[in-house]
């Protein structure tokens, strides 16, 4: 049998919301013990620059604000560990959970803060100018090409909502949809369509995304006569989706169509008492890191009232 330890608190994930989590369930004494997971600081990692985050008044790079979280939880007390969580087993309490599949934690209560990632086209030069022009997050990043030109790719209400937001701020916004049809609400369509700086090129997809050290231009390619357009921009947003890191938790906890775990309205408790979503794994709607922080610190005060009323701490 592999080694087995005990603990109060565990928390899994390590983004603005599980280090808030571990901020507070630390100073609540509740010893927590957090495993960083596949990508330690999570989503913020892979940005640049925030400056939407209050109380960074010259704004900061997002990986420097996950190391500042992760120190102020380890000054708190928090016990920080590499390694992620491969298995989880929820059937009786003390909760179970496996660690980099060689050890087992039991837990007395669980905070879920694994995140969502965000989905790419796949395509070499997406990857190799993300951070620099190319974003999956137009609110977080649309602000630095107010003025410019910029293309973003999606068909939904998240799409539309995005485009329209840099509509207000950049001089034009390109829009790629695959189909001739977007999957937006009527409304947004409608909204988006009677935006005049915004230009909709339908049956197209992204061929490639141009520039050497940033985004300098966008090539289309029409879908059904195989024709290409470049066109200039500084910023390419992809706002196909994300997807919720929530496969561990698959039959044992109550989640949405799309995989998101569902939250009592009002708090972070999931289904199973003592089991607790923060962040962006439960929030498809806000995804900021204020309001997944917002979450990290309402799901260790759940926690904290879970283990009193059960008499655990």
């Amino acid at each position: 049998m592999a080694e087995t330890e005990k603990v109060h608190c565990l928390i899994i994930g390590s983004g603005p919301a599980g280090y808030t989590a571990a901020i507070y369930a630390s100073r609540a004494n509740l010893k927590p013990v957090l495993y960083q997971g596949l990508q330690p600081g999570g989503q913020l990692t892979i940005t640049t620059e925030v400056e939407n985050y209050p109380g960074y008044p010259e704004g900061i790079m997002g990986p420097q604000m996950m190391i500042d979280f992760e120190k102020q939880a380890q000054r708190m007390g928090a016990d920080i560990r590499w390694g992620m969580a491969t298995k989880v087993d929820f059937s009786q309490r003390p909760y179970k959970v496996e660690i980099d599949e060689e050890k087992w934690i039991e837990a007395d209560s669980v905070i879920i803060a694994t995140g969502a990632s965000a989905k790419w086209l796949g395509l070499e030069s997406e990857q190799r100018l993300n951070g620099h022009g190319v974003s999956a997050c137009a609110v977080c990043d649309g602000f630095f090409f107010k003025g410019q030109d910029v293309a973003i790719v999606g068909a939904g209400d998240t799409a539309c909502e995005e485009a329209l937001y840099l509509s207000k701020l950049c001089k034009s916004v390109h829009m790629l949809v695959r189909r001739g049809e977007m999957r937006a609400s009527k409304v947004m369509q409608d909204r988006v369509l009677a935006t005049e700086n915004i230009t909709v090129y339908w049956h197209s997809e992204t061929a490639e995304v141009l520039g050497d050290k940033m985004v300098e231009a966008v090539r289309i390619r029409n879908i059904q006569t195989g024709e290409e357009t470049t066109v200039p921009v500084k910023a390419f947003f992809v706002a196909i989706g994300h997807q919720p890191n929530s496969d561990l938790f698959k039959g044992l906890l109550d989640m949405d169509d799309q995989g998101y775990l569902i939250t009592k309205p009002g708090s972070s408790k999931t289904n199973l008492e003592g089991v607790f979503a923060c962040g962006d794994v439960q929030d498809k709607i806000y995804r900021q890191a204020v309001t997944a922080a917002g979450s990290g610190c309402m799901a260790a005060l759940d926690a904290e009232r879970y283990l009193g009323e059960m008499g655990l701490h």
